[in-house]
């Protein structure tokens, strides 16, 4: 899609469309609408809707780093306490490693 030949009006709407998606668990939308907006947001001559685009991208962007450092974290926590867990462990994995712990 090809957003330089919206106006200022229906970019505004689709920056705010995706940001609200966003608090549905979908950082993934979040990510997109920061990089999708970034250039449009700041880097673009004035125009009256780039206050509120600025904004959100930057919200987005920062709920998008947010989730990431939480899963990267989730993902570090679970692989190195996953034996220790025992079977609440077992239950969150959809391989199970064969072998001692």
């Amino acid at each position: 899609m090809d957003i330089s030949r919206m106006s200022n009006t229906k970019k505004l709407s689709l920056c705010r469309i995706y940001f609200f998606a966003g608090f549905a668990c979908l950082p993934f939308m979040w990510a997109v609408n920061a990089i999708w907006f970034l250039r449009e947001a700041f880097f673009k001559p004035p125009y009256p809707e780039q206050k509120q685009m600025k904004r959100y991208v930057v919200i987005s962007g920062i709920g998008s780093l947010l989730w990431l450092v939480a899963v990267i974290a989730w993902c570090v926590v679970f692989s190195l306490k996953r034996s220790e867990w025992g079977e609440v462990a077992d239950k969150l994995s959809f391989i199970i490693p064969k072998g001692v712990p």
